[in-house]
């Protein structure tokens, strides 16, 4: 489990500081995503054939693999959206997008150190970790809220309303993906406790 989280947290990290130059930059950013989101999957699938193997787990099968399926979706949110943005040819992030970016980022290191507290079983630590990550969720949900209005109130193009709403929206979906790996921390506190 140690390797996905890792592997969210690099991905995490290359999306939120490439820098976008031109619409070659976009090929270099959707094609490591994608090498990112297929690890990620590598490692999910060891996972399950770890779980089918083992006699006993610490933590039960089932709680094991919604959090790793929780960790993938953030990792798959973020291919999609790299992916989007090469499809549009949008070569540069708005304050919104690095807004929700930096959140997002941010969720995801609190991840990495709750899977590090999981894997040294301090259960009860993780807590605090789960809570920030619902926060920066919360400011998500605001963000989203704001760049809509003003998508609304600056933007006349309705193709490039239509194309900024998409990546604000799966922005949001991808820090709603953080949040249910924070849920699923907590069923696991809350279980194992």
């Amino acid at each position: 489990m140690k390797n996905i989280s890792t592997n969210l947290k690099e991905a995490s990290n290359f999306f939120s500081e490439y820098k976008l130059k031109n619409v070659s930059d976009l090929k270099i950013l959707s094609e490591t995503m994608k090498e990112f989101e297929v690890k990620g999957d590598t490692f999910v699938h060891e996972i399950i054939i770890e779980l089918n193997n083992a006699f006993i787990t610490p933590i039960e099968r089932e709680d094991v693999l919604a959090l790793t399926m929780s960790m993938d979706d953030v990792l798959d949110g973020l291919e999609h959206c790299a992916a989007i943005f090469e499809m549009y040819s949008i070569t540069t992030f708005d304050d919104f997008m690095l807004k929700f970016v930096d959140a997002i980022n941010k969720s995801t290191h609190e991840i990495q150190d709750s899977i590090d507290l999981l894997v040294a079983n301090k259960l009860p630590q993780i807590r605090q970790h789960a809570i920030k990550i619902k926060d920066y969720e919360s400011k998500c949900d605001g963000i989203q809220r704001q760049s809509i209005k003003h998508l609304f109130s600056v933007e006349k193009d309705p193709i490039r309303i239509i194309q900024l709403k998409e990546i604000y929206e799966n922005l949001e979906d991808i820090a709603d993906y953080c949040q249910n790996v924070a849920n699923t921390l907590e069923t696991i506190i809350m279980k194992n406790a």
